[in-house]
């Protein structure tokens, strides 16, 4: 049995917390309706510890949003939707390129096929493509540039 890593699980929780806060309270107006922070945690977390704590807090962020937000209905769309977002997105080396291409499609996708589960049917589905493409767009270049600004102040 594995040791459980107590500043880890807290390092995770934190930024579970902060992601959460991010996507709930900190929306950027866009024409179609806005643009939330919470994929912008998400990356930041899979670029700075890896694809399995990008998933963790992806996952568990998107769930928690949902929820709070009263979205019931989208919770374990969002949980797996940002779970595979995080997991992809911390890919690194060679893989990063193909990672992030994946962690986006995931994202979209599983939102695209969460709005035909969920009953909002072709047209809904296929008009919240954009909006969650760029919301993804977006938080990979505010994760990154978050990510790249740690590096340097760590350094």
């Amino acid at each position: 049995m594995r040791k459980t890593n107590l500043r880890e699980l807290t390092l995770l929780a934190v930024l579970t917390a902060l992601t959460v806060v991010l996507g709930r309270f900190v929306m950027v107006p866009t024409p179609t309706g806005f643009l939330t922070l919470l994929d912008a945690g998400v990356y930041f977390t899979a670029f700075y510890l890896g694809s399995r704590q990008g998933a963790i807090v992806g996952g568990l962020s998107g769930f928690l949003i949902d929820l709070l937000a009263g979205y019931p209905q989208w919770m374990f769309h969002s949980l797996i939707a940002h779970g595979l977002q995080g997991f992809f997105g911390g890919w690194t080396a060679s893989k990063r390129i193909l990672g992030l291409i994946l962690s986006s499609l995931a994202m979209v996708g599983w939102y695209f096929i969460g709005s035909l589960l969920l009953g909002y049917g072709l047209g809904g589905s296929l008009a919240g493509i954009w909006g969650n493409a760029m919301q993804n767009f977006f938080g990979v270049a505010v994760g990154y540039a978050v990510f790249y600004a740690y590096q340097k102040f760590e350094k």
